[in-house]
């Protein structure tokens, strides 16, 4: 499937003309998805950028884009087009038409999103120049002052997770909402590769006692495939993602991004001032009236009660419908995994990494089926012991959809003995302590 609605023929042009730049179109979009179809099958780079040379001259985003969702429509796993997107990009470039830059305002998420991407570019040429110091020393034993710069250089860089989290949560689900899934799922799944490579140079930078040798050997291997990762996602931010958003997303898909995005933070650098949604589209997305009750079974709640309940309880709690679409959550204080308005309405599974869904779609499959009633997980994340709980929702038998509990058990796990008397704990009230 296209991606991009077909234009209205401008004055002056055929509508035979017209047809005639769609069939081009179609056809370079078939004819990009057999090239790479070959590049899967295991033809060389090398033979494969030849044919694209000569038969396709120009394309631009958007036919990148339909050519790796109709490779996935026909049944190519996210996966393999995953493994495989770097090569897509790198025999792509060639032919891909820059588009210049469409200007948005200062504040707007694009504007956010474009100018993290020039300071993580520039944070990936700190590390890059202190790594090479590094690798370049001759010395047995590293000095630590240029490894300390390394690793400050380095932990800048980590900041990168904020924007990719802004952007699963945010930009990727109102994608989704157009119908346009492949990128994300494809995109998704780059995350996850750039995390693993931070994480096995970070674990290799705290290392106290590596020899100059091991420490030029991190730099050459780890070191820079994770800089490359993380500068192959910011081409393909610029050159794909963003000018496909601008032209997808409406001004309320717009609000509803900058509106959730301060919950996933800045990555380096602060968003500015002058971009607001119209107040009118705002105030579409702020629920019911505050003095609406809802009557319960077992008592009524104002909404503005009902609200504080679900911000106090020291759970997080997430529900999925029917029909597998995140239906609500609660916005408690500190929640253990962030979560987005935006993904209100979204399907569960696009809300989880690629490598996560099969588990998702088991869970939810057992739980409609009636197999299961409960699933389990527990892990350590960030220093704090996370206790995940799934139920199936029922009533008179019939499936409704599926509770998520979380919750952080790190204190609880350190309880020993009794507390009969009345003793107010020092931190403020609600405040889960690691």
């Amino acid at each position: 499937m296209t991606l991009v609605a077909a234009p209205a023929a401008p004055e002056g042009v055929s509508w035979n003309r017209m047809s005639e730049v769609i069939d081009n179109r179609a056809h370079r979009v078939r004819t990009l998805k057999d090239i790479i179809g070959k590049l899967h099958q295991g033809d060389s780079p090398d033979s494969v950028r030849s044919q694209l040379r000569e038969i396709v001259q120009a394309t631009d985003y958007s036919e990148i884009v339909a050519m790796e969702q109709e490779l996935m429509a026909d049944g190519m796993p996210v996966e393999e087009v995953r493994s495989m997107c770097d090569l897509h990009s790198q025999l792509t470039r060639e032919v891909l038409v820059q588009l210049p830059a469409r200007p948005v305002a200062p504040g707007h998420p694009i504007d956010t999103f474009r100018r993290e991407n020039e300071a993580i570019r520039s944070v990936v040429l700190r590390v890059r120049q202190a790594m090479r110091a590094v690798a370049a020393l001759p010395e047995e034993t590293i000095p630590e002052q240029p490894l300390l710069v390394w690793r400050q250089a380095f932990n800048d860089l980590m900041d990168v997770e904020k924007h990719y989290q802004r952007k699963e949560n945010t930009l990727f689900a109102k994608l989704e909402a157009h119908g346009i899934t492949g990128p994300s799922k494809v995109m998704w799944a780059k995350h996850d590769d750039v995390r693993a490579l931070l994480k096995d140079l970070g674990a290799a930078l705290r290392e106290k006692d590596a020899t100059a040798g091991e420490w030029k050997m991190v730099a050459e291997t780890l070191g820079e495939s994770a800089l490359d990762a993380v500068e192959e996602m910011v081409h393909k931010e610029e050159n794909i993602l963003f000018p496909m958003a601008l032209d997808t997303l409406t001004e309320e898909d717009w609000a509803g991004v900058w509106l959730a995005s301060p919950a996933y933070g800045w990555c380096l650098v602060e968003p500015r001032d002058e971009y607001r949604p119209p107040e009118s589209v705002v105030r579409q997305g702020l629920m019911l009236k505050q003095e609406e009750a809802v009557r319960l079974p077992t008592g009524v709640l104002t909404l503005e009660q009902l609200v504080a309940v679900f911000k106090t309880l020291p759970v997080d709690i997430t529900f999925v419908d029917a029909d597998d679409r995140v239906a609500f959550f609660s916005e408690g204080p500190d929640r253990v995994f962030p979560r987005s308005r935006a993904i209100i309405g979204r399907k569960v599974q696009h809300c989880h990494p690629p490598k996560s869904v099969d588990t998702v779609d088991r869970i939810l499959s057992d739980f409609r089926a009636g197999r299961q009633s409960a699933a389990e997980f527990w892990l350590n994340f960030h220093g704090r012991f996370v206790d995940v709980r799934y139920f199936a929702v029922r009533e008179d038998g019939r499936y409704l959809g599926t509770l998520e509990i979380t919750q952080d058990l790190t204190r609880l796990r350190q309880l020993e003995g009794e507390r009969r008397l009345l003793q107010y704990d020092t931190e403020s009230a609600g405040e889960v302590q690691p």
